[in-house]
């Protein structure tokens, strides 16, 4: 979260090697609440939303792409060791270090605690091993905005010994771009991820309330159309509550 999508200022960087998928790709009709109305109900935003252009939806196919084309990118330099902040950038960190059969260590820095913004500058909750010490190591996330998380990461592992520590992001906005020595894609708009565009909650899946409440602010509105198309399932083993 704390995302964006296309429009007039978007781009792609040289890196990305495929066009991602339309929008249109994303089935409307699927039964899952859009919580416009709770989003009315909770908080202010912890994000500035206003300054957005347009929305994005990343379907999960768009995601592999991004990661294969920051693969491309990166498999020069050899990283030996992926850090995926968590928790965004456990997705692209964790699919980045199976592709390139590199060792992967999580760590968590953020303003969040239980999904909710709580504080002003991130608090390290789990830190980079020692194990980092001599390597080549490569900092994912998944959004640039500041650039102040990535940079916090990176410039722990350089001070635990890392030969050489450098960021790469699945996005960054326009003003965040210089930071990041990775980036999948620029843009200004809000983007709808795919593993966090929805919650559980009171019995149903329910659009998630942070990028519901962005929504609401003038422009584009939530809709069926937003939402993950999924094959349904239904667990085959389930322990009592």
């Amino acid at each position: 979260m704390g995302n964006d999508s296309v429009g007039k200022h978007e781009k792609q960087v040289t890196i990305v090697t495929r066009k991602l998928s339309p929008a249109g790709r994303l089935t409307a009709g699927r039964s899952v609440a859009i919580l416009t109305d709770v989003a009315a109900n909770q908080p202010d935003s912890p994000y500035d939303y206003n300054h957005r252009d347009g929305v994005r939806p990343i379907a999960w196919d768009d995601f592999h792409g991004l990661v294969k084309a920051l693969v491309v990118a990166v498999a020069p330099w050899r990283p030996e060791i992926v850090l995926p902040v968590g928790r965004g950038g456990y997705y692209p960190g964790a699919l980045l270090a199976h592709i390139l059969q590199v060792e992967v260590y999580p760590v968590r820095l953020t303003r969040r605690e239980a999904d909710l913004v709580v504080r002003q500058s991130p608090r390290w909750l789990m830190e980079p091993p020692a194990a980092v010490a001599g390597r080549r190591v490569l900092v994912v996330d998944e959004m640039c905005s500041t650039g102040e998380t990535i940079v916090l990461v990176r410039e722990r592992a350089l001070a635990l010994g890392a030969a050489e520590a450098r960021t790469a992001v699945l996005y960054a906005h326009t003003w965040g771009a210089a930071v990041p020595d990775y980036i999948g894609l620029i843009s200004d708009a809000l983007i709808l991820n795919p593993w966090d565009r929805e919650i559980y909650r009171d019995g149903a899946f329910q659009f998630h309330p942070e990028y519901a409440a962005a929504l609401t602010q003038p422009g584009p509105v939530a809709n069926a159309g937003l939402v993950i198309p999924a094959t349904p399932f239904t667990a085959v083993k389930s322990a009592a509550p």
